[in-house]
Parts: C-alpha cells; structure tokens; sequence
C-alpha cells in the first residue's frame, strides 16, 4: 500500500499527475485513498495502448538522437526537434518523472511526460501520445478528454518549475487503429496524426492548495453525485440498510 498522508509529517508527500486529476474528479475518492489508502478497484491495463506509447517513443528517439526533425512534424509545419537531455528517460519514467516541491503544500508534484520537443527559439513543447480506434473525426472538444488537456497543462506547469523556457503550444500525437483493411494479417495499421493544443496552467497552483486544505481536513469530504463510485457506494449502503430492517 502506498504512503498515506499524515497531516503532522514533515516529509514531503509525493502527490502524482494523475492523484492531482483524482482531487478535481471527486475529493471524497482523492481523500480516501491519500488518508486511508482506500484506492477505487484497479482497471485492467490497456497493454496495446501501451505498446503504441514505447513503439512512438522509440521511433522519435532516433530523430532525437540525430537531432532531426521527424517527419511527421515537417508535414505539419511544426519547426521542432526532439528535445535532447540527460534527465528526457527519468522524466518518461512512470515512477521518476519530472518533479517540483511545492513548498507552500509541502507536496513533492510529479508527473511523466510522454515526449517533449524543442521549438526554433529554445521554447520546450510538451507532447502526449494517444491511441485509440475510431472512424469519428478526434477531438479535444470531447468531454472525456477534457483531462487529457489538464494532463498537459500539469506537464507545462512542472517543466516551468523547474526553470525551463516552455510554450504554451502543445501537441498530442494520435494513433487512431484502422479498422477498414480486408483483412487482420497479423498487423494492426494506424493513421497517425497531430493535434494541437494551447495550454493554460494558471489553475494549476490553486488546485495543489486545494487538494492539501482537503486533506487536512479531519471530515471526509461529501459524496460527488457525478462520481460513479461514489453512487456505487451510496447505492450498496441504501440496499443493504434496507436487507437489515426487513
């Protein structure tokens, strides 16, 4: 079980990318697990997404260690090269990444980035793989992938931190499954494309004092009525009340 938070500690609590995005879904799941280490059941794991995310990476680190532009990044006019830097593996590790201590929370935030590129002026651009299968024209207007634009914005804000030039553009570099061929042939083809996205991280600093005025609160935070677990629980506890009195 990971380490729970304790409000007395002088340690500085390790608070993840994805921990922060569980504090803005529902603060009464994000209070449960950082306090209690009551974690929402696992999710199998999306080992072809995977795949795609080591096989993207692989392919742009050849151009990074030639210091080229990939091709890719030509045909959309991105004047940009893979970042070359001692700490680019550390900070694509799901266990490193790339961190700052926020010394106002006293929370260590860290996050790994998929990719990050270098623009004309020195500008580093932060870059996130996708991959799904879909014959709907990709869009970050989704509401579901709403999280996937903060998921940007928190990469911003931590490469920022720790004193780099970074830019507002982003872009996130989509492997969409084709699923029209005639037949499987033991290869899944993709058509890859490139999606761009500004970033504002402004709200970024406020959510970390959030999340921590949360969790040093001594009540357990309300029930989101939004959060699936949340109605999953209420719902159990309603029927089981009712089993009990009949």
């Amino acid at each position: 079980m990971k380490k729970v938070f304790d409000p007395k500690s002088k340690e500085p609590f390790l608070i993840s990318r994805s921990r922060l995005e569980k504090f803005l879904e529902c603060q009464r799941c994000f209070y449960l697990e950082m306090k209690y280490g009551l974690r929402r059941p696992s999710m199998p794991g999306f080992t072809l997404n995977m795949a795609v995310d080591t096989l993207l990476k692989k392919e742009f680190d050849i151009y990074r260690t030639e210091g080229q532009s990939h091709p890719l990044m030509e045909n959309y006019g991105i004047k940009a090269v893979p970042y070359r830097h001692p700490e680019i593996d550390n900070w694509r590790n799901n266990f490193k990444g790339v961190r700052y201590h926020y010394q106002p929370t006293n929370f260590i935030i860290y996050g790994a980035v998929d990719d990050v590129w270098q623009d004309e002026g020195g500008d580093l651009i932060v870059v996130d793989y996708k991959a799904t299968s879909t014959e709907k024209v990709i869009s970050l207007d989704d509401q579901y992938r709403q999280s996937y634009k903060r998921q940007m914005e928190v990469y911003q804000w931590l490469l920022r931190r720790n004193g780099f030039p970074v830019s507002d553009q982003g872009y996130f570099v989509y492997a969409n499954g084709i699923k029209d061929n005639k037949a499987f042939d033991g290869q899944l083809e993709f058509r890859v494309e490139i999606i761009p996205y500004r970033g504002d991280d402004g709200w970024v600093e406020e959510a970390i004092k959030s999340a921590h005025q949360c969790l040093m609160s001594e009540e357990i935070p309300p029930a989101n009525l939004e959060c699936e677990y949340c109605r999953y629980h209420r719902e159990l506890n309603e029927i089981e009340n009712k089993e009990n009195t009949t």
